[in-house]
């Protein structure tokens, strides 16, 4: 699809928004039913411009770059032209300057589009959860590292929802509740292999760039909806492209967990699923003694030897109630502050610091959801090295850790 110009807004508007030549040049990379809000909370902070917008369904990306479009006619107070659309994000990363892109396309193509980001050197805002398998987040939270570059995972809890999650964080954190024994995440059942049948591909959508590095299989709108659409796809459900409900709410509250225990840098070190092979009350431990099961009654539940604590979206509440009533001391350890989680990552964009949630933390809160669902898969119980992040004495299950792209998307970083 044709550009629609180049980039300037008039000295007028200079107080409102910062100089063009310091504001964050973005890009876009899908605008589905999660990236919409994403581009529109980047577009209306006053340091960004979005440049342009790579979206493989012709009618979401005219209507993406007709909302920037707009946006940007409204603020300026002419007919704007300054957005380029793409239906193939590299052909972006070709023609584009760019700063920065935000990543809001589904799971199994983030790590392919993380990497060529990165090699570009462009700092990434990244939806959750962040990968397909545990190696890809391996890749990602090396490369970024390694090219110095800033990352936000899409772990919106750490930052938003009236502080809630990090409320409980900083009370358990510094041991309102006591010695935590047992923690509880309620949340959906793990994917299963996809068996959609073939559909005819609709005219304006690019389903081969779309399947991406996933092996290829025919259209079926169920993966792909047409046009603009106000729901979240069901691929989720399907292990060829996502880790089902449980990686989808669990990659926010598995993430919360190992925010609260102090857990970010690693991972539990045992896997047990249930022994009636049922999809539910899969225990993980921590090295620590912590248990850590999929399932419950609340959204989070923190159990400790001081009393109980529940989290969630809408929900604060604990017992014995005056828990909730503490106020932390001078000398207690506070969490990360972040008050919107768009604002965090342009923030450090521009100090060059660490987000709330960095691509090592996303890629350890995923990891979580990633050994449930191979607990689940495998049926058995499983040891885990969180540092190797290697499977102990288990070829079968290692081999699981990884996933072949398809060609021209096997990366040299994604050989194992």
């Amino acid at each position: 699809m044709a550009g629609y110009g180049t980039l300037n807004l008039p000295i007028s508007h200079a107080q409102e928004k910062a100089p063009a030549n310091e504001r964050i040049r973005l890009g876009v990379i899908g605008y589905g039913k999660r990236s919409r809000p994403l581009m529109n909370s980047a577009m209306r902070q006053p340091d960004t411009q979005v440049v342009a917008i790579s979206e493989v369904v012709d009618e979401r990306l005219r209507h993406g770059l007709q909302t920037a479009t707009n946006y940007y006619s409204d603020q300026t107070g002419r007919d704007f032209k300054g957005v380029n659309g793409y239906v193939d994000f590299r052909e972006m990363f070709e023609k584009e300057d760019l700063d920065a892109v935000i990543i809001g396309t589904p799971d199994h193509s983030h790590a392919v589009q993380c990497i060529l980001a990165a090699r570009e050197g462009m700092d990434i805002y990244c939806e959750k959860p962040l990968t397909l398998t545990i190696h890809e987040g391996r890749v990602i939270s090396n490369v970024v590292r390694d090219k110095g570059l800033v990352f936000q995972t899409g772990s919106q809890q750490r930052s938003e929802y009236n502080h809630r999650f990090k409320r409980a964080a900083e009370l358990i954190r510094n041991g309102y509740l006591g010695e935590i024994r047992e923690v509880f995440v309620n949340v959906g059942p793990p994917p299963v292999p996809c068996d959609l049948p073939g559909e005819p591909i609709p005219d304006g959508t690019r389903w081969d760039l779309w399947v991406g590095p996933a092996a290829y299989r025919d259209y079926n709108e169920i993966l792909c909806p047409q046009g603009i659409h106000n729901h979240f796809p069901a691929f989720r459900q399907y292990r060829e492209f996502a880790g089902g409900p449980l990686a989808d709410i669990g990659a926010h509250h598995f993430d919360i967990v190992q925010w609260a225990l102090g857990m970010d840098d690693t991972g539990p070190v045992s896997i047990v699923p249930p022994e009636d092979g049922s999809q539910r009350n899969l225990v993980f431990t921590y090295a620590n003694g912590i248990r850590l099961t999929h399932g419950g009654d609340g959204s989070i539940t923190f159990i400790g030897s001081e009393g109980t604590l529940k989290v969630g979206r809408g929900q604060l509440e604990s017992d014995p109630q005056t828990i909730l009533q503490i106020e932390l001391k001078s000398t207690d350890r506070p969490v990360y502050e972040s008050t919107n989680h768009m604002r965090n990552w342009l923030d450090c964009v521009h100090s060059r610091g660490d987000t709330i949630c960095t691509a090592e933390i996303g890629h350890r809160s995923a990891s979580v959801c990633h050994l449930a669902n191979l607990g689940y898969r495998l049926g058995r119980a499983l040891q885990w090295d969180p540092q190797k992040e290697q499977f102990v004495n288990d070829p079968e299950a290692n081999q699981l850790l990884f996933t072949r792209h398809r060609a021209p998307w096997n990366l040299k970083e994604f050989e194992s």
